[in-house]
Parts: C-alpha cells; sequence; structure tokens
C-alpha cells in the first residue's frame, strides 16, 4: 500500500530562526492555539494561592468530571505530554523483559524516540501489520498478526508479549467502529493482554462515533487511556485514565521520577475543568471533524489529487506530486509528508474554517494547473 511514494521531510530544521506563520496551518493540530474555554479556566485558576502538586480544587475537579464522562471510578493523572504519558503508562503494564504491540505506524513506535523502552527500562515494541490491506482499515490493529506475534515464539529468549496498544483515532485518520474496538478487546483479553489505549484524539473519534466514552473504552477492554488535551484545544497536559483501579498503584512516584509531577497542577487541570463542564472537549473536536471533511471534498474535485484513507476524523491523507508540495510549501504552507506511508498529511484543528480550505484548495488547484 505504501511502496513508490516519496517521502519529504518538511519538519523545520530546529537550528534556524523561527519563521512567523501569518495563516492557519494543516500540518498539525499541535499548531493551534488554546480555545477560549481553556483558557478562561486557566485565568480562574490563576487568582489566589492554591494547593500544589494536585492536591488542588481544580484538580480534584477534572478527575471528577473525567470520571463522569466515562461512568466509572477511574484513577486519574496528568502529565505535561502525550509522550510521557504513553510511555509511563506502558511501563506501568510491562515488566522490563516484556513487549508491547502496537501499530507499525502508531505514536508508540514512531514518534516517541524510544521513550517506551527507555522509561521500562527495556521493554520492546513489536509491530503487528494493518487489517486486510483496506484502505478503510488502514492504521487499525489486524488481531490475527497479535495472535501470529504471540504464536511466533514463546521461549525465554523472546520479550513475552503483555500489551496491546491501540490508537483512537489512528495515525492514518481512520477511527475503530464500537464493533472493532470490543471484538478486538476482548480477543486481547482472551490472549492474556492488557490493553493501552493511545487517545490523542479520542475526542475526534468519539466525534464520529457518536457514542458514549465509555463504549469505545473500558466497557471494550481498555485497561489504561492516554486522554489528549493539546491536540484539542488545550496548551499542555494530558490525562493518563486508568480504569484498572489496581494498576494505578505508585503511578505518582513514575510520574514524579519521571519529572511529570506539576507544582502548579491546577493549570494544567483548570483546561480540562473548561473543556469538559462548557462540552467544548467534545464541540472542538466536531469542528475539526467537519473541516477536515469539508477540505476532503474540495480536494477531491481537483484532478490529479487521490485521497489515501477515508478522512474518519480530522486528517486527510492525499497523494501529490513531489513538484506541487514544493510549490505549496513556497506559498507558505506547511505540511507533513513523513507520517503514515508518506502521502501529504493535512490536519484540522478546532480553529480551522472554510476560508483556510478555500485558500489551501486554491493554491493546491492553482500549482497542479502550473505543472
Amino acid at each position: 500500500m505504501c511502496e513508490g511514494r516519496t517521502i519529504i521531510d518538511d519538519r523545520p530544521n530546529s537550528h534556524s530562526a523561527p519563521q512567523p506563520l501569518p495563516k492557519r496551518q494543516f500540518a498539525s493540530d499541535n499548531y493551534a492555539g488554546i480555545c477560549p474555554e481553556a483558557w478562561q479556566a486557566m485565568a480562574a485558576a490563576n487568582v489566589g494561592h492554591a494547593l500544589s502538586y494536585g492536591d488542588d480544587e481544580w484538580t480534584r475537579r477534572a478527575c471528577d468530571l473525567l470520571r463522569e464522562m466515562f461512568e466509572t471510578d477511574c484513577e486519574v493523572f496528568f502529565t505535561f505530554t502525550g509522550t510521557a504519558a504513553n510511555s509511563l503508562a506502558v511501563a506501568t503494564l510491562c515488566k522490563p523483559y516484556q513487549s508491547v504491540i502496537c501499530h507499525e505506524f502508531a505514536h508508540l513506535e514512531t514518534d516517541e524516540c524510544g521513550a517506551p523502552e527507555f522509561s521500562s527500562n527495556g521493554s520492546k515494541v513489536l509491530l503487528a501489520p494493518d487489517q486486510a490491506g483496506l484502505p478503510a482499515a488502514a492504521g487499525k490493529i489486524d488481531i490475527a498478526g497479535v495472535e501470529h506475534l504471540l504464536r511466533r515464539r514463546s521461549d525465554i529468549h523472546y520479550p513475552r508479549p503483555h500489551v496491546l496498544s491501540l490508537t483512537q483515532a489512528t495515525e492514518l485518520g481512520t477511527v475503530y467502529s464500537v464493533d472493532e474496538i470490543q471484538a478486538v478487546g476482548r480477543r486481547a483479553r482472551d490472549l492474556g493482554l492488557r490493553v493501552h489505549m493511545d487517545g490523542a484524539r479520542l475526542a475526534n473519534a468519539l466525534a464520529t462515533l457518536h457514542v458514549a466514552a465509555n463504549k469505545i473504552t473500558w466497557r471494550a477492554g481498555v485497561d489504561v487511556l492516554c486522554l489528549g488535551g493539546s491536540k484539542n484545544a488545550m496548551g499542555i497536559g494530558e490525562a493518563v485514565v486508568f480504569f484498572d483501579r489496581d494498576l494505578a498503584a505508585e503511578f505518582d512516584y513514575r510520574c514524579k521520577q519521571a519529572g511529570q509531577l506539576c507544582s502548579k497542577m491546577r493549570f494544567i487541570a483548570a483546561q480540562w475543568v473548561g473543556v469538559l463542564e462548557s462540552g467544548a472537549w467534545l464541540a472542538n473536536a466536531q469542528r475539526a471533524n467537519r473541516a477536515a471533511a469539508d477540505l476532503a471534498a474540495r480536494l477531491r474535485q481537483i484532478p490529479g489529487v487521490k485521497l489515501l484513507f477515508p478522512p474518519q476524523a480530522n486528517s486527510v491523507f492525499v497523494e501529490l506530486p513531489a513538484a506541487a508540495v514544493d510549490a505549496l510549501h513556497r506559498r507558505g504552507w506547511h505540511f507533513y509528508t513523513f507520517i503514515g506511508c508518506g502521502g501529504a498529511r493535512l490536519m484540522c484543528s478546532w480553529d480551522t474554517t472554510e476560508a483556510d480550505i478555500t485558500a489551501f484548495a486554491a493554491d493546491l488547484r492553482a500549482v497542479l494547473d502550473s505543472a
């Protein structure tokens, strides 16, 4: 599915001077700013003094709101980054001689710089293939492939698989259905695997599925969820949600040792209070998803543009000629071409507008017409 595409790494050079971005971009939902609801909650938390290290009222409220959303008495922790959330969660589930199975394009494998192995003192990441190789299943774990990894070896020289990691929504912008996630969860449990979910864009998946959050998390067999905030209009801070509270024992010590225990925790937690109490957490994802659907519809009308996967969340993957990619970059557009199969990934955010979509589509049509 991924052969024959030119991969162009257009990440900014870390040694170059910062460049202004005069317009909203499609490179990442991390580019977007903080939504008003999160910003106002942080401002409210900035009045007076509060207890530190998570003993404040804002943190208590944020944890309670997440328990209400998932409709269960889960244990909640906050970290600064998604890398820390995923890595520390996996380290909690895996002993150093065990391994975690994930998709070959999972963030856990491609974008964590070895942090899961580092944090767990050696647990190995094993890669499972796509479901059936079909575009609609792209990015999703093939449970048959997982079973193959388990059957392949069981001797003492092999890092014993113990955890299955799922990404929802996937790195290729597809979404596991309720039936799919429940089937994978049941089979993982039958195979004796704990289930970790990278939910950096779980809000976008829920906006697509229109179901309660518990149906694709703990009711589907997920033991621990890393829930994204920064990609959904918050400034900083991810939530690590343990649905099996026994697994959370001493996780606070892991956070402290890893430099993830925030002294002024209320400023992370307040954002969650702001977006959950107002409903902005889901509304932001719905706007981003709609923008991606609108962008995909515009791009389908342009000759020479091929959509690689169905846009089920807030990203659109397209195959473009290398010359068109370069021309768009020269016109000031930022987007990545190194993620997944190497097509151009266009990521919409909570603040993407119709004008942004129109401007990008017009520039793309112009560069293709001039080729």
